[in-house]
């Protein structure tokens, strides 16, 4: 499991909080969190700054709660817990599966717990409402689909693609 794991572990950016325009940059490796920003100013006291970064060890960011305090302001506390699991080791392997991988363990689900899949996460919920997912889940269910209907729906979705393209 630990090949699913790139040297970037999480990587999230944001703009801090109006009125201020300053973005921020969050990436977390396999062994540092690195916390970039930019102060983007009119008032002259800022024109000058330059961007900053600050680099510390999974320990010393598990220990540091007025950088957590920072990241929480512009990312969101759910951000700051999520990292602290990195940071503590807990990886969330499921998430970094490929999407034809999760699709074909989507499959064996009953649908009831296809549509309570899909309110987990965003790239659950997509995953969960695409096309490939509804097509296979129909082909296993249903064992008179001849060639002329998939020839008949092959036709439908070209045609539906021209006129997305044309409109």
């Amino acid at each position: 499991m630990a090949s699913l794991i790139g040297e970037t572990v999480f990587e999230s950016n944001g703009q801090a909080p109006a009125p201020s325009k300053d973005f921020y940059q969050l990436v977390i490796t396999k062994k540092e969190v690195i916390w970039r920003f930019w102060k983007i100013s009119l008032r002259s006291e800022f024109r000058n700054t330059n961007p900053g970064e600050l680099r510390e060890t999974h320990k010393e960011y598990l220990d540091d709660s007025s950088l957590q305090a920072q990241i929480a302001t512009v990312l969101g506390a759910n951000i700051v817990s999520y990292t602290l699991n990195l940071c503590r080791g807990n990886f969330d392997y499921l998430e970094r599966l490929p999407d034809a991988l999760l699709l074909y363990l989507i499959l064996y689900l009953d649908l009831e717990d296809v549509a309570q899949l899909s309110q987990t996460s965003r790239r659950f919920e997509k995953l969960c409402s695409s096309d490939a997912l509804w097509e296979r889940i129909v082909e296993n269910s249903c064992d008179t689909i001849t060639p002329e209907m998939r020839a008949l729906s092959k036709e439908l979705t070209d045609l539906q693609d021209y006129t997305d393209y044309i409109a």
